[in-house]
């Protein structure tokens, strides 16, 4: 094709649009900017773009081509089947210039006439080469020429000589010369000519253009996508086509290839066919081959004709390299589009062949075999069977679930076929497929329902509805298939997951129908699970725990072996005391699920780990878990899964003070955790909300919060999170005047300690207790700071301190209460909790010595708020509570709350030091 322009409205928009199209293209704009603007000041120039089919050089000549508006703007795209016409090319080129520009009677212009196919007369092509300079150099006269030729590769060998010696002269004319070519310009008739070689875009630039083109493409998605095209832009805005497809996606998971959309396979396509037949095949073999033996991908082609000519020929060609005993294409995505451009004849024959080379036990074999078998072949599916059972094994998940997938194609009775689906269901699951296998176990049930779907699935129904976040639904599903699995260790794990259901919307009789089951089966260690399975009861009247619950060691020994699935919910953990050896477990689990690639079960795993860190005092490590788990489960549409994240992310939030993320991250939660009755969920949330509220000295708010954990029928009643947040509810309490509420919580926290031993229970007890602030409470708060264990959760130490220094500065102690709050204020500065910190810095501000009444308390007055002035001037006339509340219309217990703010911004203790306070306050 030909244009010519001199420039118009419709420019702009032209080069906004391939402006919008170029991602990671710096550099190669810059060149092509630069010839632009050499050659408006009268300076020619000339450049060859070569790279790989799809790469973006035809991107790169249209960006020039927009930014050209004032130029002369010629353009060719070569073809293959004109490559053996003598100047087709430059027929193309100049066709349209013919009866616009005259050229003088001379030899010259006969020869052009003649590339032209305008007259009959022979060409000598240094002559036709001249002629075309000049011509260009006439237009040039007038206005800037821009010629710009794309698929170089197919030029005419005429045409190609003499673009190569125009554009090595335009030196001197105003004239740019842009080609396009796949090979390397060196070995080329524009040998001599300045080149940039078109590579790859990095992973930024692909995942930018990914947004452009496929912006509803989810994190898990765009990463594999980026993965598969190397850079390509070609093959990423194919594949981005393909992304919405499940078709497509459960097509490549089947096959374990990612797909080469039509564009690609044409670009590759051309290449090929120039090749011989044995060359072809060979091409084939190695793509079919896929693990670049090239002792293997030699046999084959050797046993059917494509011998060493062959070899020589596709290395020539550049699309095979061989370094030792290895071959391959010189990226995945050639190979790809070499194997789907192929026929279904030529990739059977390939396969066929590559089978024969190999023993009849090698798993590579079984999957040949299957390539080329178009028709059911229950010998071909038992060996694709023995090659999955194997890679599960090894934790090669995919290649398991894909070889079941396929066995189950090529099975010959539906139960078969059923129960290879359903074993290809829980590998993709396994895998992190999650709709894939969501799809395959309905299409295990479909063809033959009943229980060995269960079995051969190994409960994945249950497990299924558990991670989308249907605990009651999931718990029936899990006990019913207990019943079914045949192996111990798969009972066990549905069993403690039917567990995990039952406390999750805190349901003990759920609980209680899994745990018989359990005791009644056949589990290895199973002598000590009384006592293990006690940690799973947040009952706190219950009886002391049995005496073979284990000790602290001892569960980090079992966390070793194969009953892992018996520590309980991190919470629990946390609630028994149990935080350290459960949390080491995880972290010696994590490893071993990212080596074998499950997903799900990895998101879990983070998910609990990321609440224990909290606890710890691990914020940095606590967060990178939960956004890693957090992405996971949305990559899986686990939201179960993904609320725990959240609710870790909204405590780590609420603890530093971000009230915004607290928000987002709870109002997500209870999205789906109210309406499913996920009580455990819920909970988290308005504990993470109580929590905000609190550290922010809003306490009313704070209480209304927490007290729903506690609250008969309210979607966030549970008791585990009201043990969890116990101290926090009686603190928020106390600082409204709600004694009763906070000594009810103390009494449950003396309980839960005494039941447990656990060091968090007995220091937030003593700190309750200190809090009360009864004929006892310094040796509470002294208590709680020497439980033994309490410093392993230092927020929760650090605020023990800082409680103990506040009841000591308001006893005018205050060289005791700096050594408490100076500690508090630097523990809650490394953590980062900044509301306590801030907190502590104002406490340890009114622990300085005592001041002459005067001045010095005027200025401490006015820190006061108006309101809080108000209730210090009726306090210092002696009035009540209630009879401050009635003046001022407001409840006895707000006052309570701001007569505590005032004694503290003061460094007083009575409403008689009030009277002696000289100030000003607001009139009333």
């Amino acid at each position: 094709m030909t244009l010519l322009a001199h420039g118009g409205h419709g420019d702009g928009a032209a080069a906004a649009a391939a402006r919008a199209e170029l991602f990671g293209r710096r550099e190669e704009t810059a060149v092509l900017d630069g010839l632009l603007a050499q050659a408006r000041v009268g300076r020619g120039g000339a450049l060859a773009l070569w790279g790989e089919p799809g790469i973006g050089k035809s991107a790169l000549l249209r960006y020039v081509q927009s930014r050209a508006a004032d130029f002369v703007r010629l353009s060719h795209s070569a073809t293959r089947p004109e490559s053996d016409l003598a100047f087709a090319g430059l027929h193309g080129l100049l066709w349209p210039l013919a009866d616009r520009v005259a050229l003088p009677a001379t030899a010259q212009a006969a020869a052009v006439r003649a590339a032209l196919g305008l007259s009959g007369e022979p060409t000598d092509r240094l002559v036709v080469g001249a002629a075309v300079l000049s011509l260009l150099g006439g237009l040039a006269e007038q206005q800037p020429v821009l010629v710009v030729v794309d698929d170089g590769q197919w030029l005419d060998g005429a045409t190609a000589l003499c673009l190569g010696f125009v554009a090595r002269r335009v030196g001197a004319h105003p004239v740019v010369v842009v080609l396009a070519d796949q090979s390397d310009p060196a070995a080329r008739p524009w040998e001599g000519v300045a080149d940039v070689r078109v590579d790859g875009l990095s992973d930024e630039s692909a995942r930018q253009l990914l947004a452009t083109a496929a912006p509803l493409t989810d994190g898990a998605t765009t990463r594999n996508m980026v993965r598969e095209a190397g850079g390509n832009p070609l093959a990423l805005h194919e594949l981005a086509a393909l992304a919405g497809d499940l078709d497509d996606a459960e097509h490549r998971r089947k096959r374990g290839r990612p797909p080469v959309g039509p564009r690609m396979r044409q670009a590759f396509r051309a290449g090929i066919e120039a090749l011989s037949p044995p060359a072809q095949l060979l091409t084939v073999l190695a793509a079919a081959e896929e693990h670049g033996d090239r002792l293997t991908v030699q046999r084959a082609g050797r046993a059917s004709g494509a011998g060493d000519a062959a070899w020589e020929e596709v290395t020539n060609a550049g699309l095979l390299h061989v370094a030792g005993n290895r071959v391959g294409f010189r990226h995945p995505v050639v190979s790809r589009a070499v194997y789907e451009g192929s026929s279904a004849a030529t990739r059977r024959r390939a396969h066929r062949a590559l089978a024969a080379t190999m023993p009849d036990e090698a798993e590579e074999r079984a999957w040949h075999l299957a390539a080329m078998t178009h028709d059911r072949d229950e010998n071909v599916a038992r060996l694709l069977e023995r090659t999955a059972a194997r890679s599960r094994l090894r934790g090669a998940t995919k290649t398991a679930a894909r070889a079941w997938w396929r066995a189950a194609e090529l099975s010959a009775a539906p139960i078969d076929a059923s129960q290879r689906l359903a074993e290809a269901a829980r590998a993709s699951w396994d895998a992190g497929w999650a709709a894939t296998a969501e799809r395959l176990l309905d299409d295990a049930e479909r063809l033959a329902p009943g229980a060995h779907v269960a079995r051969r699935s190994r409960g994945l129904r249950g497990i299924m509805e558990f991670t989308r976040g249907m605990p009651e639904t999931a718990h029936h599903f899990l006990i019913t298939d207990m019943k079914r699995v045949s192996e111990p260790e798969t009972a066990l794990e549905l069993g403690t997951l039917a567990m995990r259901a039952a406390w999750s919307v805190g349901r003990g009789d759920l609980r209680d129908t899994a745990l018989e089951l359990l005791l009644e089966g056949d589990v290895e260690g199973r002598t000590g699970l009384p006592g293990t399975l006690a940690w799973w009861s947040d009952d706190v009247a219950a009886d002391a725990a049995p005496a073979d619950t284990p000790v602290a060691d001892d569960a980090a020994a079992r966390a070793r072996t194969a009953i892992l699935p018996l520590l309980p919910p991190t919470p629990l953990a946390l609630a028994w005391g149990i935080d350290k050896p459960t949390g080491d477990a995880l972290r010696r689990r994590i490893p071993h699920l990212r080596r074998r690639s499950e997903r799900a079960r990895l998101a879990i795993a983070l998910a609990q780990t990321a609440m224990l860190d909290n606890a710890a005092g691990r914020w940095p490590q606590s967060e990178s878990s939960a956004a890693e788990g957090l992405r996971l489960a949305q990559d899986l549409r686990a939201d179960h899964i993904a609320s725990h994240c959240r609710t870790s992310l909204g405590w780590l939030a609420a603890a530093r003070g971000d009230e915004r993320a607290v928000a987002e991250a709870t109002a997500r939660t209870l999205e789906t955790s109210l309406p499913q009755g996920v009580r455990a969920l819920s909970a988290a949330a308005y504990w993470n909300r109580g929590m905000a509220a609190l550290f922010h000295e809003r306490p009313e708010e704070a209480l209304d919060s927490l007290v729903r954990l506690t609250e008969p029928g309210h979607g966030a009643e549970h008791p585990t999170f009201a043990l969890l947040a116990a101290l926090d509810t009686a603190e928020a309490a106390v600082r409204v005047g709600r004694s009763d509420l906070a000594d009810g919580r103390a009494r449950v926290l003396d309980a839960w300690a005494r039941r447990t031993g656990a060091p968090w229970a007995r220091c937030a007890a003593h700190v309750t207790r200190g809090l009360l602030a009864g004929a006892r409470a310094e040796s509470a708060f002294r208590a709680a700071l020497d439980v033994p264990g309490a410093r392993l959760q230092p927020l929760l130490y650090a605020r023990a301190q800082l409680s103990y220094g506040e009841w000591l500065r308001r006893g005018r102690r205050r060289i005791d209460a700096r050594v408490q709050i100076g500690a508090a204020s630097a523990a809650f500065d490394r953590l980062g909790a900044q509301p306590l910190h801030h907190r502590a810095q104002r406490e340890q501000d009114l622990t300085g010595p005592p001041r002459r009444r005067g001045s010095s308390d005027t200025r401490a007055v006015s820190r006061l708020t108006p309101q809080e002035q108000r209730v210090a001037q009726l306090a210092a006339e002696q009035l009540t509570n209630r009879e401050i509340g009635v003046q001022l219309r407001i409840s006895h217990r707000t006052v309570g709350h701001h007569l505590g703010n005032v004694f503290a911004k003061l460094g007083i203790n009575t409403r008689t030091e009030l009277s002696c306070i000289t100030a000003a306050p607001e009139p009333l």
